[in-house]
C-alpha cells in the first residue's frame, strides 16, 4: 500500500522512490544505520556482528549477526534491489554456516565488533550474558538459526520458498522496507509480509515453547517462565526464575517488608542473598564494598538496587532449585490482600 499525505482539501500519495535514486548505499548507508536500530525489524535482538564470516574456505559474509533473546542466532540480509534478488538462498547458506557457532566464538565476534565500532572497554560476554540473563555456567545456543529477510520490496519466488520454508519449520521473516521522498527527507515505510503480524505472535509463542522444551532437554537447566502481576496491576511475562524473584522482593519492599525479614523468610540464603553498604549508594560503589563478589551475579544496575533505612542493598541473581519455595515464604510474610499473583508460563 503506498503512503499518503492527508491536508485539509486533498489526499495525495508519497511516492515511492528507489534506494538507488536516492544516492543510499546498501552497507554504507543502510546497514549503518539500522544495525543501531535493529529493533524496527527485529525486536529483542542484539547484534553480535557485522559483515561475519569467519568460517574457512568461505569469502561469504553476513551482513548483520544478531542474538534473541530466547538463544538463537539471527541472520540478517539487506538488499535494496526491488525483488530482493536471491537473498533467500543466500541467506540459508549462511544460517547453515553459523549454526555451529559456539558462545564463545559469539563472545569473540562481539567483541571485535565492538572494538572495530571504538566503543566503551566492555566485557562482550558479560553484555550477552546479561541479555540472555544467564549469569554464569555454560551458554547454549538454541539449534534454529532465525533468518530476517529485509528489501524494497520481495519477488514472487522468494515469498513463495520463504512460505515453504516456514512449512517445514524453519524461521523466516521478510520485511519491506519502502523509501519514499518527502519535502526533501527520506521517509521508511517498514512492514513485514512474512509471516503476518496477525499470526506471528501466536507462531513465536509456540515456537519459544518449543525452544524451552528442547533447552531444558538437552541441558538440564530449568528454565520454567513465569508470569506475574503486581499489587498495583502490572503485568510481567516470561520471566526466569532470578527475574522473577527480585521483582516480588522490590514489591515486598515497596510494601514496607524489610530486608532483615526477607532473609528471616528464606534461612537457607542468609549469607548470600543481598550485599549491603550504609548510606545511598550508587551500583558500582556497593560493589567496591564487596572484594571478592562478582557484578555479574547481582543485580546491581543503579535502578535496580534498593535504598532501606539508609542502607543500599543489592540482590543475587543466584538462584536454583528452591526458587518457589523462597518466592512462597516471601508471599506469607506480606501484608493481607497484597495483591501478587504469579503462575508458570513453561
Amino acid at each position: 500500500m503506498p503512503l499518503y499525505e492527508l491536508s485539509s482539501d486533498l489526499i495525495a500519495e508519497i511516492p515511492t522512490v528507489t534506494y538507488a535514486s536516492l544516492g543510499l548505499r546498501e552497507r554504507e548507508d543502510v546497514q549503518r544505520v539500522l544495525r543501531e536500530h535493529i529493533d524496527v525489524i527485529s525486536p529483542d535482538t542484539l547484534i553480535l556482528a557485522e559483515e561475519f564470516g569467519e568460517w574457512i574456505d568461505s569469502r561469504r559474509r553476513i551482513d548483520l549477526l544478531g542474538l534473541n533473546r530466547d538463544g538463537s542466532l539471527v541472520v540478517i540480509e539487506l538488499k535494496r534491489t526491488e525483488d530482493g534478488g536471491h537473498m533467500e538462498l543466500q541467506a540459508l547458506r549462511y544460517a547453515a554456516m553459523v549454526s555451529t557457532l559456539t558462545f564463545e566464538q559469539a563472545v569473540d565476534a562481539h567483541q571485535k565488533f565492538r572494538e572495530s565500532r571504538g566503543l566503551l572497554p566492555a566485557s562482550a560476554e558479560i553484555i550477552i550474558r546479561e541479555f540472555l540473563d544467564i549469569a554464569d555456567g555454560p551458554v547454549a545456543f538454541s539449534n534454529k538459526v532465525r533468518i530476517i529477510l529485509a528489501s524494497a520490496n520481495f519477488s514472487k519466488e522468494i515469498t513463495s520458498t520463504v512460505l515453504w520454508l516456514n512449512a517445514q519449520g524453519l524461521d523466516v521473516v521478510c520485511v519491506k522496507m519502502r523509501p519514499h521522498s518527502f519535502q526533501g527527507r527520506v521517509l521508511l515505510d517498514i512492514e513485514q509480509v512474512i509471516p503476518l503480524p496477525e499470526t506471528a505472535a501466536f507462531q513465536i509463542a509456540i515456537r519459544e515453547k518449543l525452544v524451552a522444551q528442547e533447552a531444558l532437554a538437552t541441558s538440564g537447566r530449568d528454565l520454567t517462565r513465569y508470569r506475574l502481576q503486581t499489587s498495583q496491576g502490572e503485568t510481567f511475562a516470561n520471566l526466569p526464575k532470578r527475574r522473577l524473584i527480585y521483582k516480588i522482593v522490590a514489591e515486598a519492599i515497596k510494601l514496607g517488608v524489610k530486608p532483615i525479614e526477607i532473609l528471616d523468610a528464606v534461612p537457607w540464603r542468609q549469607t548470600n542473598m543481598f550485599i549491603s553498604a550504609p548510606g545511598r549508594l550508587s551500583g558500582v560503589a556497593l560493589m567496591a564494598t564487596a572484594s571478592g563478589r562478582s557484578a555479574a551475579r547481582y543485580f546491581c544496575d543503579d535502578a535496580e538496587l534498593f535504598h532501606v533505612d539508609d542502607h543500599t542493598y543489592s540482590m543475587s541473581k543466584q538462584w536454583g532449585l528452591r526458587t518457589e519455595d523462597a518466592v512462597k515464604k516471601i508471599l506469607d510474610i506480606l501484608p493481607a490482600n497484597h495483591g501478587l499473583q504469579y503462575e508458570s508460563e513453561v
